[in-house]
């Protein structure tokens, strides 16, 4: 039986109370990263050329610094921990030149911290989740973690128009079997539509971004005029970022539906491994890429398959699917703007469908190599 992990996100109602402990936790848990990463930012512009000294090198921890920051006893101390380890991967993964050097953070950076399971001291309790330093928070469990289910950490957050959330991350043992492929389909991302299958079908995104377009323009444009830092620019602040909100959960709520979908009724699902964000800022589709969420429509997409043992298999970004005909296999130019495939073969059809077909082949191929 192998490990499996599931997280659980519901929505947090503290009291007053509760939720100036939170805020007071996000502030030092990004008060401890910021201290941390000036040291060791520090100590890297002294010794960037002696890769030894640095290793050597030993740094303060979380502890350390409550002696001189005594207000640092009042948070979680587990949620510190993980700012040091939040850091410590960072690091790890600029070395390993998987990213670049970690930068500070400020208030405009997500808050949230995330603390772990330790002698009990986070259980749900009928309608309330108790955690270190908050005893019983209100929750509002819409869905039941199952009983095999064992919780490990917890991750507090708060969005910019002051709603807390809690992700519970769980582990669970359970035996995941390779599914027989059987059934196939082959997605093409479609820049006004999310995507069209090798059946022909849409997606029929409805755009959310673009349908509250001019009314967040409207409200943005309320709270340019107020002074900021004002009540009246706060309360404004607020309206735009519910407004925001509220778009990104339809959006994500569009997502999980559509994705569910695709894994009920197939075994394999093939798609392009596509830069999204070198295509939004080299074709100066922004707000269309930003809009369809295909980066997260594919992330929940592996996920959900990998559950069910099916699979979710990437072709390479650069193989021809738009240029080949899908029914004789040449291969020939189209502009952008062609909205329509015609090959001298007597093929005509809706060049993204002709896409979807053709990636649908190449997936099988590749399944049936690996």
């Amino acid at each position: 039986m192998a490990k499996q992990n599931k997280a659980y996100k519901f929505r947090l109602y503290p009291t007053e109370e509760q939720a100036l402990i939170i805020r007071k936790t996000f502030g030092c848990v990004r008060f401890v990263y910021n201290k941390m990463l000036g040291e060791r930012k520090e100590t890297y512009e002294t010794f960037k050329a002696d890769k030894e000294a640095r290793k050597k090198m030993k740094y303060p921890t979380p502890a350390n610094y409550k002696k001189e920051f005594s207000w640092l006893k009042e948070v979680d101390s587990l949620a510190l921990a993980n700012a040091q380890l939040n850091l410590d991967k960072a690091y790890k993964a600029f070395f390993k030149g998987n990213a670049k050097f970690p930068t500070f953070k400020s208030r405009r950076h997500k808050q949230s911290y995330t603390t772990n399971v330790v002698n009990r001291n986070i259980e749900l309790l009928d309608g309330h989740i108790k955690l270190p330093k908050l005893k019983k928070v209100k929750v509002k469990q819409h869905r039941t973690i199952p009983a095999e289910h064992t919780i490990k950490s917890c991750t507090i957050s708060m969005t910019a128009s002051g709603k807390y959330y809690i992700s519970i991350l769980t582990e669970y043992e359970k035996q995941i079997v390779k599914k027989e492929i059987e059934k196939v389909v082959g997605l093409d991302f479609a820049m006004n539509g999310l995507f069209v299958d090798s059946e022909g079908k849409k997606a029929n995104y409805p755009k959310f971004y673009r349908q509250m377009l001019n009314k967040l323009a409207q409200e943005q444009r309320k709270l340019s005029r107020k002074k900021k830092g004002s009540s009246n620019w706060n309360k404004q602040r607020i309206r735009v970022a519910k407004i925001q909100e509220k778009v990104a959960n339809q959006r994500k709520n569009f997502l999980h539906h559509k994705s569910k979908e695709f894994v009920t009724y197939y075994d394999a699902v093939i798609i392009e491994d596509l830069d999204m964000k070198g295509m939004s800022q080299a074709l100066k589709f922004g707000k269309s890429v930003a809009d369809n969420g295909w980066g997260m429509f594919t992330s929940f997409l592996q996920y959900k398959l990998n559950e069910q043992g099916k699979q979710l298999v990437k072709i390479d970004k650069w193989f021809p699917s738009t240029k080949t005909c899908s029914k004789c296999g040449s291969v020939k130019d189209i502009k952008l703007s062609e909205r329509t495939y015609q090959c001298s073969c007597g093929l005509k059809l809706d060049r993204d469908y002709n896409s979807a077909i053709n990636i649908k082949k190449e997936g099988i191929r590749l399944l049936a190599i690996a």
